[in-house]
């Protein structure tokens, strides 16, 4: 049931993201719905899918748990390790200086880092499901860029170091955020002194 409940999330959130790279479509859409109707149907079917597959992947984790492979333990710590840089890529894709430029997309760049790790250091059914989705995902969207006449990023002004330093700064501090508070609280699985 949860495994089915975390697909269907996922289907809906991927769906979603998918659905705004095809322009042609997204522009027939928006035309019948408005740019704030487009907007409000976007968010509440993302939304939708994230509750689904926090949803599922809580049940499948309480009691349909399916191991495929057992990771060293040192991935764990590698992925601790390499997670702040994913943390900082993602930051800077909204505080933009020359990380920006050089990335073109950090996001994705985050994004595909940060289900790496997790598939690295996670070898149950679930987790390959969930991260291996996602990283297809991030790997198709960034693709789809290359053929894309948008950059399909909101206008944000880009800076400089000084807005890298900022980026680096706060990817800190949402890192900690995350491995103290985030993960052991919100997700159930404490990632720092196991």
């Amino acid at each position: 049931m949860g495994l089915l409940i975390l697909i269907a999330g996922l289907a809906l959130f991927i769906g979603a993201h998918v659905f705004t790279t095809l322009r042609d479509s997204r522009a027939v859409v928006i035309t019948r719905l408005g740019e704030s109707g487009y907007k409000v149907v976007y968010a509440l079917v993302s939304f939708a899918g994230l509750a689904l597959i926090a949803w599922g992947f809580s049940l499948y984790r309480a009691t349909e748990w399916i191991n495929v492979w057992y990771p060293p333990v040192a991935m764990r710590h590698i992925a601790l390790a390499l997670m702040l840089p994913a943390v900082i890529l993602v930051v800077a894709s909204y505080i933009r200086g020359n990380i920006y430029l050089k990335l073109k997309h950090p996001m994705l760049a985050g994004v595909k880092l940060w289900a790496l790790l997790h598939l690295l250091a996670n070898g149950d059914l679930g987790s390959i499901i969930l991260f291996g989705s996602v990283l297809a995902w991030a790997v198709y969207d960034r693709i789809s860029l290359k053929r894309r006449a948008d950059s399909g990023a909101p206008p944000i002004p880009v800076g400089g170091i000084g807005n890298d330093l900022i980026a680096v700064a706060v990817g800190v501090v949402v890192y900690v955020a995350l491995a103290f508070a985030f993960h052991p609280l919100v997700i159930g699985v404490p990632v720092i002194g196991v």
